[in-house]
């Protein structure tokens, strides 16, 4: 009976053993999911850019990137200058996919614009020197946000009265979906390109098989012309 009972125990230490090991395996993979996770967020979804630019005497200079539609868009700027006395100024112009201005300013030292896009496709900044009292080039630095990164979260932390670990998690939650959103985007332009891709092939064959039969046409136009030129001469 007591080895029996000792044996019983022995076996019930070995379950909770196993027991423990399990749930710390899954303890670590869970860890390592979420951590998988978070890399991704980070390398996919799009982040803040801090531009350094080099503005010449005479000449333009132009930033741009592809954006897709409905994505918020926001952007600092600022002249950097070692005398406070006499800073130089730059225009500043932002125009849509479409040629449509979404911001122009002139003579400035700084700025910032903002807007939701609504064309998909390439926006550009261009940049350039108004007035320059020292001559030379003209430093600028400008802070381009797109999507998630330009949504201002101390903001909704306030409004929600959320912090810590919920507010990451509100965090990763955006980052989530905005990657979503960006890969729906990228199977549109993929089946897209497919479609033209289809078309062009399409084209091709058919202008192929329309080169070939104007070459067999003509082929044949010039051996009845031989033939009946060879028989008005008399020669067959």
């Amino acid at each position: 009976m007591k080895h029996s009972r000792e044996r019983e125990r022995e076996r019930e230490r070995e379950r909770g053993f196993v027991m423990k090991g399990s749930a710390m395996v899954r303890g670590k993979v869970l860890l390592s999911i979420v951590v998988m996770v978070c890399f991704f967020c980070d390398v996919l979804v799009e982040k803040s850019q801090a531009i350094w630019l080099n503005l010449p005497a005479t000449g333009t200079k132009c930033v741009s990137e592809e954006i897709q539609h409905n994505v918020v868009v926001l952007a600092d700027y600022v002249v950097v200058s070692n005398y406070e006395s006499s800073i130089p100024t730059i225009s500043v112009k932002v125009t849509s996919p479409y040629g449509n201005i979404l911001h122009h300013k002139e003579n400035v030292t700084h700025g910032q614009f903002a807007f939701t896009t609504s064309e998909a496709g390439n926006h550009q900044a261009c940049l350039w020197v108004d007035s320059n009292p020292g001559g030379g080039e003209v430093s600028v630095i400008i802070d381009w946000r797109t999507g998630i990164a330009a949504k201002d979260w101390e903001s909704v932390a306030r409004k929600e009265k959320i912090q810590g670990v919920e507010l990451e998690l509100r965090k990763l939650q955006g980052s989530v979906e905005a990657i979503l959103i960006n890969m729906s985007y990228l199977k549109i332009r993929e089946a897209e390109m497919r479609t033209v891709t289809e078309r062009t092939n399409a084209r091709v064959a058919w202008f192929s098989i329309m080169s070939l039969g104007v070459c067999i046409t003509v082929s044949g136009l010039q051996l009845w012309h031989l033939k009946q030129f060879f028989k008005n001469k008399k020669l067959i």
